[in-house]
């Protein structure tokens, strides 16, 4: 994950959203959006 930039890593984050991936993907990629401070960019569901 730390090698996709930014942009790719919030549109993994969307696409894996709508295409209903597996939760404990979904929350991988959760948690590194929050490492990099990029939470204000989506809303992540709690």
């Amino acid at each position: 994950m730390r090698n996709l930039s930014d942009e790719l890593l919030i549109e993994s984050y969307i696409k894996a959203k709508e295409l209903k991936l597996s939760p404990e993907f979904i929350s991988l990629i959760e948690k590194e959006i929050l490492r990099r401070s990029l939470a204000h960019k989506i809303k992540i569901s709690s």
